[in-house]
């Protein structure tokens, strides 16, 4: 049996599910102000000046600081239910069936957020490793449980998983946050091509 780990956002997804997740969730006033209080990291973020995992964090406190567990539990299955199914790669779902049909261990290793990711991973029959929110006295923190996982990716699959007891190694990703897990495997594609 192998052990295949997968990234999500532009590799198992045609977009970044965790912007458009955040967007339906956010307040008007939160969207007036992330303009202001997010939109400059963003634009480093496009530039290359900001990381993922520091944009992530920035949004994910906007969002989420105070909110009810519940609500965005509901909310991410709705998500998982009525908006991934269109914006799944079917080449990535034919890799994962492939991988499902032989008997290997499907892990999800992703910086987006367990609210969506859990019930797309139980729907499809992976494991998941994953952000997940902070929960304080029954409200959201506005922060992740453990800090960001999106750069520990390869770190935390370590922690969970032992490599040798899997004849091979195959891993799928498409940035530099996924690098390192890429790095774990002896079969690597990176942007839908197999790399050496």
């Amino acid at each position: 049996m192998d052990l295949a780990l997968i990234d999500f956002d532009h590799t198992v997804t045609t977009c970044d599910t965790y912007a458009r997740f955040l967007r339906g969730l956010a307040s008007p006033r939160q969207l007036a102000a992330a303009k202001w209080s997010v939109g400059p990291w963003l634009a480093g973020y496009r530039i290359g000046l900001v990381s993922a995992a520091a944009l992530r964090t920035r949004v994910t406190r906007l969002v989420f600081a105070g909110r009810d567990p519940g609500e965005i539990e509901a909310a991410g299955e709705r998500y998982a239910e009525d908006v991934l199914p269109g914006l799944l790669r079917p080449e990535m779902m034919a890799r994962i069936a492939w991988h499902r049909g032989r008997g290997d261990t499907l892990v999800l290793v992703s910086g987006s957020l367990d609210a969506y990711l859990r019930p797309w991973c139980r729907r499809h029959g992976l494991e998941l490793v994953c952000n997940r929110l902070e929960n304080i006295d029954g409200r959201l923190s506005g922060r992740y449980l453990h800090g960001d996982r999106g750069r520990h990716k390869a770190a935390d699959v370590l922690a969970r998983y032992d490599l040798a007891a899997f004849a091979r190694v195959h891993a799928y990703g498409d940035s530099r946050e996924d690098r390192p897990m890429l790095a774990l495997a002896h079969e690597r594609w990176y942007r839908g091509r197999r790399v050496a």
